[in-house]
């Protein structure tokens, strides 16, 4: 068989490039179906992940490790029995999800003969085509670089410069490995520079939020559990909601009105990921500092997955990597969504009345509606246990302080009296209460 390359581009004119899948795993953390995911189902997320970059999955199989190797990571019996099978289905791309040093890859690249890449590699890939903003763009370039710079050695020369998108799939040609290594190095010193720009920036645009009386709640969850759906169901907006695994890179911010007629900023932001790439969660830290400084976090869980349990526990890692704290967890909303997959007796009741706000956990169809009430309401339960809800009655001549109150209060009702004054019912956030007191201190009534 001849050395392949991963074709014009992935999904490109020629097609699909052909890959064969590979899942090794320790043998003794097979059962270990909690703290990590089972095999079968890893598996599946892996071939998933590479038809998410559009690659033709041929076949995919595990490959059980009693020790790794510092070599090869796999054994030298199944790196044979690859082999054999990369000779008779001469795939264009192994895909091995698992972390491989650079001296892994490319060991197994020449035994097997063909392109390696590994699970980071993969989700950079993935990325790298999904990103539409400048920042997205941003991170995901100096991520990439990371990655990459440490695997520029003298392999593979055959292989064409690198063009468009981030291509490691496609492979940098490697000549001038160290005027390359100058120039990665350069290039990350600028993105660093540019990403650090943009974070100011993000604090600025925060800090402006914060004068206005709008609560933010963040979505976060697994990749594909659903958020997108879920934002387009509660905000009417039409962002892209496929069945693919990050198919939301770019946050996108809309507003909702609950119950109560508050007004909330929802935000849907990426989904997380089991062994999400450390260089992704690094630069990505500007854009998930939104998760940060949200008032209230929904994690939306797909209910019909068989590992939804460890994929709770891969979400909250994550979050406590991002240095989200307890308190925020303690109080975070769980949505337990797809339950339309579910049969009737399968499903989980909806509550039947008032939910206990801490560890709340409400059942949803985001693509039926089911459920979706009853989380509005818990939502607006959640954040009035922070505001401070007010009524205060203002004089006729007090347009002053009547544009302070919507300014940065949310004001949940109005009534104009026939004497000319206004008897208004607000929520006051934490942030601006002693500024309130001070205001209006005198016509306020709790």
């Amino acid at each position: 068989m001849s050395s392949k390359t991963a074709g014009a581009g992935i999904g490109g004119a020629k097609g699909a490039s052909r890959a064969l899948v590979v899942h090794p795993y320790l043998k003794s953390r097979r059962d270990d179906a909690v703290a990590t995911r089972t095999v079968e189902a890893r598996l599946e997320e892996a071939k998933g992940l590479a038809r998410a970059i559009g690659l033709d999955v041929v076949t995919a199989l595990p490959a059980p490790l009693a020790e790794m190797r510092p070599a090869t990571l796999i054994g030298k019996g199944k790196v044979e029995e690859i082999k054999a099978l990369c000779e008779a289905i001469e795939p264009e791309l192994v895909v091995v999800d698992g972390q491989l040093t650079p001296g892994q890859q490319r060991n197994l690249e020449k035994v097997w003969n063909t392109k390696v890449v590994d699970r980071t590699g993969l989700i950079l890939e993935i990325f790298g085509e999904r990103a539409r903003t400048k920042e997205g763009s941003l991170q995901v370039e100096l991520a990439h670089l990371t990655y990459q710079k440490s695997r520029l050695v003298r392999s593979w020369t055959h292989l064409e410069r690198q063009r468009g998108g981030f291509g490691f799939l496609g492979g940098p040609g490697e000549t001038q490995i160290e005027a390359d290594r100058r120039a990665i190095g350069d290039r990350i010193a600028k993105l660093k520079r540019e990403l650090e720009e943009v974070k100011r920036t993000r604090e600025l645009h925060r800090e402006a939020r914060r004068r206005v009386p709008f609560p933010v709640v963040a979505l976060v969850g697994y990749t594909n559990a659903g958020k997108s759906t879920l934002f387009n169901a509660l905000t009417k907006a039409e962002v892209a909601a496929k069945d693919l695994l990050f198919a939301t890179l770019d946050p996108t911010m809309r507003g909702v009105v609950l119950p109560s007629k508050r007004k909330i900023i929802l935000s849907d932001t990426v989904g997380f990921i089991s062994d999400l790439p450390t260089q992704l969660v690094a630069a990505f830290r500007a854009t998930l500092e939104e998760v940060l400084e949200a008032d209230l976090l929904i994690h939306v869980r797909d209910v019909s997955h068989p590992d939804w349990l460890a994929q709770k526990n891969d979400v909250l890692g994550v979050l406590d990597e991002l240095g989200v704290e307890h308190q925020q967890c303690e109080r975070m909303i769980e949505v337990w969504n797809k339950i339309d997959r579910l049969s009737v007796e399968a499903r989980p009741p909806l509550p039947p009345g008032p939910v206990q706000i801490r560890r709340a956990t409400i059942p949803v169809s985001a693509l039926t509606g089911e459920g979706l009430e009853a989380l509005l309401d818990v939502i607006d339960a959640a954040l009035s246990e922070r505001a401070n809800v007010t009524e205060l009655t203002l004089q006729p001549e007090d347009g002053e302080g009547l544009a302070w109150i919507y300014a940065n209060t949310q004001v949940i009702s109005r009534i104009a009296k026939s004497d000319g004054k206004v008897e208004l019912r607000v929520a006051v956030p934490p942030a601006q209460w002693s500024r309130f007191e001070k205001r209006f201190g005198e016509a306020a009534r709790g």
